[in-house]
């Protein structure tokens, strides 16, 4: 794996470009959440697949799909990150997070699992918090099956993030933004309440809503336990795929107010509500997922194909 291009601030976010073995290029991320220093919280965001099969209406990730990043293909990305940072491999951060939400969905790549067996013995990182963000696409069954014992072996205690991308409360408006075959909300919330243990942090269900779609906090207690799940509210990025579908953000950086009043009404619901909103150079960082590599030529766009995934 061959380093390409970075972009970004070290007091912030810093995007990388890889050149993988056949030539197509991936991106890592890193990032750090002022004012907390990077000894308290450190991110780093890898890829899973080649492009990615399916073409969501806000991410720029989508398309271009050339099948799955191998085993050693994350762990390079990984290792990559943490060696120029940490040489020694030891990684004194208080919560450490790997975030498997770059390109592509982790839910479509085995070598995910791999990757997650073998991370706790490869740094010396007592903070370690792997974090899976899916869409939950439909034919992964034994993904998630095998995810939750990886989890209770290996991560207990809340030492885990798992992350589901639902964006509205309403499931026919959901697929119309994740073009894919996914999962009903009634198998999220079933799968959700055997992921949880008791210690575990609650599963977070994300949502980067839009103008003039569903976000209905009753409609989300009618299906999901608020002692299992948790709720988080970010911004729509300012991507090329959201422009071109004319989606408008309703979580608004520059209106707070308007913003936290959507988390209390979800608050007022009965969930644990995370308001998530990032710093504003990060747009101007250009440090979404897709847009590094896209600035280069480096994803061209193909037709969806997550059926070859099913």
């Amino acid at each position: 794996m061959r380093f390409i291009d970075a972009g970004g601030d070290d007091d912030l976010s810093r995007v990388f470009v890889l050149e993988l073995a056949d030539g197509r290029l991936v991106e890592c991320a890193e990032s750090v959440q002022p004012p907390m220093p990077r000894n308290e919280k450190w991110v780093l965001i890898v890829s899973t697949l080649k492009g990615c099969p399916v073409r969501c209406l806000i991410c720029d990730a989508g398309g271009g799909y050339r099948g799955k990043l191998s085993t050693g293909e994350i762990l390079a990305q990984i290792d990559f990150l943490v060696r120029r940072r940490f040489p020694d491999g030891v990684v004194p951060v208080a919560k450490f997070k790997i975030q498997f939400a770059r390109i592509g969905d982790p839910a479509f790549n085995d070598d995910v699992l791999a990757v997650l067996r073998r991370l706790p013995s490869l740094y010396d990182a007592p903070g370690l918090v792997p974090c899976i963000s899916t869409i939950a696409p439909r034919g992964r069954d034994r993904f998630f099956a095998e995810l939750i014992d990886i989890k209770n072996a290996l991560y207990p205690g809340g030492r885990f993030q798992m992350q589901f991308s639902i964006h509205t409360t309403c499931e026919s408006a959901r697929r119309r933004l994740i073009p894919a075959p996914v999962w009903s909300f009634s198998r999220v919330a079933e799968y959700g309440i055997r992921f949880f243990a008791p210690g575990d942090r609650k599963v977070i269900l994300n949502f980067a809503p839009a103008r003039g779609l569903p976000l209905d906090p009753a409609r989300l207690a009618d299906c999901f336990s608020s002692e299992h799940f948790a709720v988080k509210l970010t911004p729509i990025n300012p991507t090329a795929a959201a422009a071109r579908s004319g989606l408008d953000g309703l979580i608004d950086p520059a209106d707070p107010f308007a913003s936290e009043e959507q988390a209390e009404c979800f608050r007022a619901a009965g969930f644990d509500t995370i308001l998530s909103i990032g710093e504003l150079d990060e747009n101007r960082i250009g440090s979404n997922c897709g847009m590094r590599v896209r600035a280069l030529g480096g994803a061209e766009l193909g037709p969806v194909a997550a059926q070859q995934e099913r």
